[in-house]
């Protein structure tokens, strides 16, 4: 297992912040009055994909020194011309500047993530018991519903609710996987790709289907992808000790650090 230290965690972040600068291109494609773009602070990525969407967040601050006044002025005023709330996932081993100057502003913590990983060499990766294919390219609608339904835990979606599949489904290089019960898509999840490094989100299971091994079948696909890739690190994160965390820790994934989640 990696030492979770500096270095990996500035590798970790970078991923995270690419990918939410990726999901701003999606945006951008998929509707673009909503003036999607990203602004780099603090070492990190300020990202905007709509005022109201659980994309918008600020990623990766911090992580290559100390971080100035200034910087979160500029992140505050860039959010606040928005409309925008603002939500910063901090890095337990970002500079401790960051964290004095968020509390001195009244940030408060909202919830903890946990980020895992696993490196993907000198392991067997076992099939997986359930049939997981690629979402092809008409299946845009069904992936997101299939995610929606998992995460919200209903029937019906609401476009802006959609909307939020249909942004990761179409992320430059994403690559969207459906778990199949019979002909029936129950599950879903994405992976996106960067230096090596996979990173594996948006995993949901619809009700009536979970705790019979469909995100561990989504795990072992993405991670067989991701060596066939030349990966050599996997990560993911999930809410302490969910059943995500679980799942992903019968794949060999260790936690590398929390992360606290601040609004301000």
């Amino acid at each position: 297992m990696n030492f979770a230290g500096l270095d990996l965690a500035r590798r970790l972040e970078a991923a995270e912040a690419l990918n939410g600068a990726e999901c701003a291109k999606a945006q951008q494609f998929l509707n673009p009055e909503v003036g999607a773009t990203v602004q780099h602070v603090a070492g990190g990525a300020a990202i905007f994909v709509g005022s109201g969407s659980p994309l918008t967040h600020a990623v990766g601050l911090g992580m290559h020194g100390p971080v100035r006044p200034e910087e979160l002025d500029r992140m505050e005023a860039f959010y606040r011309a928005r409309d925008a709330s603002i939500s910063v996932e901090l890095c337990p081993l970002a500079d401790p500047s960051l964290l004095e100057l968020l509390g001195s502003r009244g940030y408060r913590t909202t919830e903890f993530m946990n980020v895992l990983m696993r490196p993907l060499g000198g392991f067997e990766i076992t099939p997986a018991e359930f049939p997981v294919r690629l979402a092809g390219d008409s299946e845009e609608e069904l992936w997101a519903l299939t995610v929606g339904r998992g995460f919200l835990e209903k029937e019906g979606l609401t476009p802006a609710e959609m909307d939020v599949g249909r942004n990761i489904f179409h992320m430059p290089g994403s690559l969207c996987y459906l778990a199949l019960a019979g002909s029936q898509a129950v599950a879903a999840g994405a992976m996106a790709m960067h230096h090596s490094l996979a990173t594996l989100f948006a995993d949901s299971t619809t009700p009536g289907f979970r705790g019979i091994g469909l995100q561990s079948a989504l795990i072992r696909e993405r991670l067989r992808a991701a060596l066939a890739h030349g990966c050599d690190l996997a990560s993911a994160s999930t809410l302490p000790g969910s059943v995500s965390q679980r799942n992903y820790e019968r794949n060999r994934f260790q936690v590398a650090y929390t992360k606290a989640i601040l609004v301000g």
